[in-house]
């Protein structure tokens, strides 16, 4: 009996620890010590105007995102306090329970392409707030920031042995379960977009699904993920942003299991680019 009690002390022990250094963490993870590096839509509806003489934007459009409104939005019992102690459960139990696997696969990154293992990208959270994603690095240190990968010439050159290993298994992600745990993101939510996806951002307030947590998987995730267009992800993650409940997370949550043996939805080149595979084939 002692034995249990003594684990069950170490268990909350490293749980308190882990969350004070979330807490002191969480902050810069969201830029607020360089107000520069903030969104000025943060916590405004907008939408997207193009203007063909912008520069050219993570989607491959041109113009610029023009705010129509405050956000009203008002999270329930179950967004704000069921949700987030479900993330902090799943969450903590991740980062204990996989620490070998982020042990083996941070030496492999390091042997196959020296250089940082985590990837640290600018994305766009609950209410538009940009903050830090974290993922194990799947590409050459040469490889250029903040430009997705469906806007790279030729990205396969640019993709390490180990990483196209774990974007295949989606092992790339996993480092966001501590983003997950300090209170950015959530286990379910839609992906967050880059912080210059901006036709992505505007067609997803349609649906009001810039108003929750992004999240590590998600109704869009299971439904397609990156052959869909962008209008068709942005109206599954309003569909999961309209029936926001227990019973779709578990959904969306078991849906998710099958990509850590190998997802064939995830193609290089990024969003609907399962589509121009198609028509290349057709002609």
């Amino acid at each position: 009996m002692n034995h249990w009690i003594a684990i069950l002390l170490v268990i909350v022990g490293l749980f308190l620890i882990m969350y004070v250094v979330a807490l002191i963490k969480r902050p810069g993870s969201r830029y607020k010590d360089k107000p520069d590096e903030q969104n000025p839509m943060q916590g405004k509806m907008v939408r997207f105007v193009e203007n063909a003489n912008e520069k050219e934007n993570a989607d491959g459009v041109r113009g610029h995102l023009e705010a129509v409104g405050p956000s009203n939005h008002r999270a329930g019992i179950y967004e704000k306090v069921i949700k987030r102690c479900l993330d902090l459960i799943l969450s903590f139990g991740g980062l204990v329970i996989l620490s070998p696997l982020f042990l083996a696969l941070s030496l492999w990154i390091v042997i196959d392409d020296p250089g940082p293992v985590l990837f640290k990208q600018k994305r766009i959270g609950k209410d538009k707030q940009y903050f830090a994603l974290h993922k194990f690095r799947s590409m050459k240190t040469s490889t250029p920031h903040n430009v997705p990968t469906h806007m790279l010439e030729n990205p396969e050159q640019y993709i390490t042995k180990s990483g196209k290993f774990i974007r295949t298994h989606s092992l790339d992600e996993l480092p966001q379960i501590w983003d997950i745990f300090i209170g950015n993101m959530s286990v379910i939510g839609p992906r967050p977009g880059l912080w210059n996806q901006d036709l992505l951002t505007a067609e997803r307030d349609k649906y009001k699904a810039n108003d929750i947590k992004p999240g590590l998987t998600g109704w869009a995730q299971i439904n397609g993920r990156d052959e869909l267009e962008i209008p068709d992800k942005a109206k599954l993650d309003g569909e999961y942003t309209n029936n926001l409940g227990l019973k779709m997370d578990i959904k969306c949550f078991l849906g998710s299991l099958h990509v850590f043996s190998k997802d064939e939805s995830v193609v290089e080149g990024g969003t609907g680019e399962m589509k121009k595979h198609e028509s290349t084939e057709d002609k």
